[in-house]
């Protein structure tokens, strides 16, 4: 048996050959522990990143049929993830990063997750509110040119956030409804979200959109899986629920309005004509 510590105590004793020194125990004792510091991710490389956003623009050209409106839905893209970006970077939680994801969209990751649930209601709404200032280009080129499709374009902005609003996992609309529904129940948000994620996978499909559709239902079964969201981060408050609720309410109303309003030019200023022809967009009133 060894004992690789040679270091005696005695006192009046005079130190050997093995003993460590002074200043090299004082040294030993005083430095600093490196801090641990956590892994970085390696940024999405240039080629990925322009072959992913190539393929994704052809995509919503070959389904679209116009070169304007997958564009002002590229664009959107980018405007609606920076607003996350800007939020996570605001609140401690970057650098984030933006990718776009051939065929389903675009992603905002964080380097560090949310200090609250408070935290990630805000980065969860900055997407779509944010992103609604992408059809402000796409209007005024209307207000110029006076051709419909570049409203066409501002819609799909608009409803593009719209649609990410809807409270099934893992668009927005489930990061920032399902801390509410968790306040009042732990398990009532992934009832919630269950039940609304499942109407969304059978909208893709009986409206042909099949790769959405896909997405989200492995979206939801993963959610089924998890059982009940965010035990790490604990609950909002009452008064945070409350602000969260209302947050999320008026960015609903306002992308609502927004899809509405763009489309209101082409029906004579008639907001219902303009309800029904969003509606016929995605596949309603067929």
């Amino acid at each position: 048996m060894s004992n690789t510590d040679t270091t005696d105590q005695t006192p009046g004793r005079t130190p050997g050959p093995w003993d460590a020194k002074p200043e090299a125990t004082s040294a030993r004792e005083t430095a600093p522990t490196p801090a641990v510091e956590a892994p970085v991710e390696k940024d999405q490389s240039l080629v990925w990143a322009m072959l992913s956003t190539a393929l994704m623009g052809g995509f919503l050209w070959w389904i679209t049929g116009s070169a304007i409106v997958a564009g002002a839905v590229l664009i959107g893209l980018f405007v609606h993830e920076a607003g996350h970006a800007l939020v996570m970077n605001k609140l401690g939680m970057g650098p984030a990063r933006i990718y776009i994801i051939p065929f389903l969209g675009g992603l905002a990751k964080a380097r560090r997750e949310p200090k609250s649930e408070w935290d990630g209601v805000l980065v969860s709404l900055a997407g779509p509110a944010f992103g609604l200032l992408a059809m402000i280009p796409f209007v005024g080129v209307w207000i110029v040119l006076g051709q419909g499709e570049w409203l066409i374009g501002a819609f799909f902005i608009a409803m593009l956030n719209l649609v990410n609003l809807v409270p099934a996992p893992p668009l927005d609309g489930s990061k920032a409804l399902g801390p509410v529904l968790t306040r009042v129940h732990p398990r009532l948000e992934q009832i919630v979200l269950l039940v609304i994620g499942v109407a969304v996978v059978w909208w893709g499909l009986t409206t042909g959109r099949f790769i959405l559709a896909a997405f989200l239902a492995l979206s939801v079964f993963s959610h089924l899986k998890r059982g009940v969201w965010r035990p790490a981060w604990g609950t909002l408050s009452w008064p945070e629920a409350a602000k969260s609720l209302a947050l999320y309410l008026l960015t609903l109303a306002v992308c609502a309005a927004a899809a509405v309003g763009a489309l209101m030019p082409m029906t004579g200023g008639d907001p219902a004509g303009a309800v029904q022809l969003g509606l016929n967009y995605l596949g309603f009133g067929r």
